[in-house]
Formats: structure tokens, C-alpha cells, sequence
């Protein structure tokens, strides 16, 4: 099974459990889009790609998913090699554990299953043992930036060295011209309480005295009580002519709303990376974000040691609403922003370098 290309790395057959909507347009993710790119960027250097989509309401599956998910895995070869989203797995140790015996089983963990905001307590609790349970009985597991492995080996204390960093790749875009260099913002996030649209909308509230206008993007069937409560919140603020709450979007339509923003905004309660941070920097677009999880490191800085955007704390409403006023009534620092996000463009990585790790990773294994 086991080959060696002209470089002498080494190329295996590799079998990825999936997320059955991985490639389902009206529910895009992040974890999705690493998913179907690693895939294709693992087959395009020469590796034979299994892919298995598993349906089920992940990370709490009804029974019938369950045995699902166990025939899938039953049928793999004994050694074979199994990539595995950890949305699909972390929650069913049960299922899991037993065949890490006879398969290397590597589990790609875009965000702990605990950390999902609004979780009841208890339900935390038995998510995150149940993560801790199958992390442990894998043979490596991967996190999508170095903060991220760092908090997995701490919180589950995991060996260092079976955790690896393999972080998102970003494709390249043209420059961004933006609409007026002020006023158009933009959010690419799921309307889910973790990305924090209603602390956005809150803010936004709180400028409503100057002119922008903010267009919301992002799957809206994961959490309809969020979304609800964020329509609620727009209504309420009298802004419904000014935020757009627009759904998901994809393709020719996505570019074009990046193309149109001056500024990315996102009020993130918790995140492991942060695709829309470089998916933005990519286009030369300023970010305003918060300091929470990955995100400060996502942002970075360019060469010369400036940021190319600005940071907030997590939650916190008048800290939003003041970087939001300094980023509309300050031209200096928009432009300072600006020229930022264009040196920080270079930097940005692309999906190649991503599935070229992660080849290591699993052949490694």
C-alpha cells in the first residue's frame, strides 16, 4: 500500500470520515471547507482518497447513525489509515475506542466539542469526556493552528508529541477595492452563538449615528432560535434597512461581497483558527475581531510589525462598539489598517502547503 514519489515522501491510502453534509452549500462551514480541501489536496499529490460520509445529527447521534458510523469503520482493512472529523467522532467513544485497536486512527479536531456556546452544563461535562476518551485512544490527533494544539494537550492531557498543528489553507484572491474604504462591513461567519452576531448587531447599534452598512453572512439552519433572536435584535435596533442577514453564500457571490467590504468584522465567543480572518487578509482587507482562542495569532502582522486590523475582548459589547466608531471616524487609521492587511496578504498560506503537512502527518502514522 505503501508508495514513494519523486521526492521521496511517503504516500499512503488514507480513509476520511466526513460530515454526510460536507458538501452541502446551505450549510457551509469551516470544518467543511478543511475537510473537502484537505481531501482534494491529498489526492492531488498522489495519495488514494476514501472519503465516507456519515449522515447523523453530530456530535449527539441517534442510534441508527451510530451503527452507521461502526459498519463504516467495521468494513476498513485491520492498519488501514482513517482521518476522522472530530464533529463525527468526539462524541461516541463507544464506537470509536474499540477500533483503534486494528485501524491509526487520526482525529482532525476543528473546535472542542464542549466549547460550543449556550451547552448546558452537564452536557458539556459528558461531551468533553467523551472527546477526552477518544482523543485518547488515537494515534495522533490534529488541530488546525499551534494555540489550538496547545490547549488540546493541556485540557485533555494528551502526549505533545501525537498532536500536531495543521492549519487552514487560503486561496489567492485579488485585492479588494471596497466600497467607499469606510462603510461597507462584512461578517462570514454560521449565525451560530459562537461567531456572535448579536453582540455584533448590539454594536452596531451603538454607531447607528454614523453611515456603514453590514451585511451578515452565513448558514442560518444550524441554530434557528440564534438566528431568530438576532432578527429580533436588528428589528428592535431599527436596523433593519442597514444590516442584511443574508444567508449563506458560496462561489462568484462570496467573492463579490468581499470584493465590496472595507472592513471584516467578527465578534467570534470562541474559535480554533479563524478561516475568514485570512480569507479576508488574502484580499487585503482590514479585520476587526476579538482576542479570543486563535483569532490574534490568525491575524498576525505583517513584515514591518504592524497589524492589519484590531482586536477587541471577547463579549465585550462597548469595546466592539468603540473599535467600530474609531474604524469609521478615523482616516489615518483605516489607511494605516489597510496598508497593513496588503503587506499581511503576502504572508497568507495556501491549501497546498496545508495538505502537504498533513501528508506528513499521516504518513507518520
Amino acid at each position: 500500500m505503501r508508495t514513494v514519489d519523486t521526492v521521496g515522501t511517503a504516500l499512503w491510502t488514507v480513509y476520511v470520515v466526513v460530515p454526510a453534509d460536507v458538501d452541502d452549500d446551505a450549510v457551509p462551514s469551516g470544518g467543511n471547507t478543511y475537510d473537502r480541501r484537505v481531501c482534494a489536496g491529498l489526492a492531488s499529490i498522489g495519495w488514494s482518497v476514501n472519503q465516507i460520509p456519515v449522515a447523523g445529527s453530530w456530535p449527539l447521534p441517534d442510534v441508527a447513525a451510530r451503527v452507521a458510523l461502526a459498519r463504516s469503520l467495521d468494513a476498513l482493512p485491520d492498519g488501514a489509515v482513517v482521518l476522522m472529523d472530530g464533529l463525527v467522532v468526539c462524541g461516541v467513544p463507544e464506537v470509536v475506542v474499540p477500533e483503534a485497536r486494528r485501524l491509526r486512527l487520526v482525529v482532525l479536531v476543528h473546535m472542542p466539542l464542549a466549547d460550543e456556546p449556550g451547552l448546558m452544563p452537564a452536557l458539556a461535562k459528558d461531551l468533553d469526556a467523551r472527546e477526552r476518551a477518544t482523543l485518547h485512544a488515537a494515534t495522533a490527533v490534529v488541530a488546525t493552528s499551534p494555540w489550538a494544539a496547545r490547549r488540546l494537550v493541556a485540557h485533555h492531557d494528551l502526549a505533545r508529541e501525537k498532536v500536531y498543528a495543521v492549519a487552514p489553507g487560503t486561496d489567492p484572491a485579488p485585492v479588494a477595492p471596497g466600497t467607499d474604504g469606510a462603510s461597507r462591513l462584512l461578517c462570514v461567519a454560521a449565525v451560530t452563538p459562537g461567531k456572535g452576531q448579536d453582540l455584533l448587531v448590539e454594536a452596531l447599534a451603538g454607531v447607528a449615528d454614523l453611515p456603514w452598512n453590514c451585511v451578515l453572512v452565513g448558514a442560518l439552519r444550524r441554530n434557528p432560535e440564534y438566528v431568530d433572536h438576532v432578527r429580533d435584535l436588528i428589528e428592535r435596533h431599527s436596523l433593519g434597512d442597514r444590516v442584511r442577514l443574508l444567508g449563506p453564500s458560496a462561489g462568484d457571490r462570496l467573492n463579490g461581497l468581499y470584493s465590496a467590504a472595507d472592513l471584516l468584522v467578527l465578534a467570534s465567543r470562541t474559535e480554533t483558527f479563524g478561516m475568514v480572518l485570512t480569507e479576508a487578509l488574502a484580499r487585503g482587507i482590514p479585520v476587526l475581531t476579538t482576542a479570543v482562542g486563535a483569532l490574534p495569532d490568525t491575524l498576525g502582522h505583517a513584515k514591518d510589525g504592524t497589524v492589519p486590523g484590531l482586536l477587541v475582548p471577547p463579549g465585550d459589547v462597548p469595546a466592539l462598539s468603540a473599535a467600530l466608531r474609531r474604524w469609521l471616524s478615523e482616516r489615518d487609521l483605516r489607511h494605516e489598517l489597510r496598508a497593513a492587511a496588503l503587506h499581511r496578504r503576502a504572508a497568507v498560506g495556501g491549501w497546498a502547503e496545508t495538505s502537504r503537512t498533513l501528508a506528513s502527518v499521516l504518513g507518520a502514522v
